[in-house]
């Protein structure tokens, strides 16, 4: 469905971001991948996807708390494939504590990761879409975009910014084929949230298993973790057709935990 569109996924080598971009490149777009790690790790990761979707995949280790490494991993997928088609702002780190001794160095790194790169990211990449009078913007928000917990006051303050961006990109591109939503998980099984299963075991005294079914019971009426598999189906039918006219949305894929 997507032979010959190009996508972006920041924080894409782990998670949600990896899953994403697993299923974009299995639906044939060029995929350019962003994010840490290992560098011979990062690379074979790259050429298995590469392998086994038959897509082209790309690398890009641009820092998203710096817009101008942000600009350059636009120029460099529009450089190597023509354009850019498909732009995923998944990229998020998290730190918990109480407000008032949040520290502000966290404060401002997870504001610029989570929020302020998507802004970056869309500011660069909307020209580009405009050219081609299509593009799909995904921007991947959170349970806590919609609703709030204790001690994480500038991850939610982020992902309720992401929102908020999304629906403003949604309306100033709404006459255009330019989509833009946001995808709201709940909990998901990431390496971001594995640190925090272990957390909640080593204070509760818990096992590994009972720390993660008490983390899900307090959120998610499921009791079951959303999968990055789950979300990348979500943002391929993002990228398709029958989404057209679906512009500003924030779709939950938590479980039920904003239903309650």
């Amino acid at each position: 469905m997507l032979k010959g569109k190009t996508a972006i996924v920041t924080g894409s080598t782990s998670g949600i971001g990896l899953g994403i971009a697993r299923a974009l490149a299995q639906s044939g777009a060029n995929v350019m991948l962003n994010g840490f790690g290992d560098a011979r790790e990062i690379e074979a990761l790259r050429a298995d996807l590469a392998r086994e979707s038959g897509a082209e995949v790309g690398y890009h280790g641009a820092d998203m708390q710096r817009p101008d490494e942000i600009a350059d991993l636009v120029d460099a997928a529009a450089r190597r494939w023509g354009s850019v088609d498909i732009l995923v702002n998944n990229a998020g780190i998290q730190h918990v504590a109480p407000l008032e001794t949040f520290p502000e160095d966290r404060w401002n790194a997870v504001i610029a990761v989570n929020l302020s790169a998507a802004f970056h990211s869309t500011q660069k990449a909307l020209p580009l879409m405009r050219e081609r009078g299509w593009g799909r913007i995904i921007n991947i928000a959170s349970a806590h975009g919609l609703v709030a917990s204790v001690h994480k006051a500038a991850y939610v303050a982020a992902k309720h910014g992401i929102v908020g961006l999304t629906k403003v990109t949604a309306l100033e591109t709404a006459q255009s084929g330019i989509t833009c939503n946001a995808i709201c998980p709940g909990w998901v099984l990431t390496p971001l949230v594995q640190k925090q299963i272990d957390v909640l075991a080593a204070q509760e005294g818990l096992s590994p298993l009972l720390a993660k079914q008490r983390l899900l019971s307090e959120k998610q009426p499921s009791g079951e973790f959303t999968t990055p598999e789950e979300i990348g189906g979500l943002a391929v039918f993002l990228c398709s057709a029958a989404a057209n006219q679906i512009r500003g949305a924030s779709l939950s894929i938590d479980g039920g935990w904003t239903a309650q």
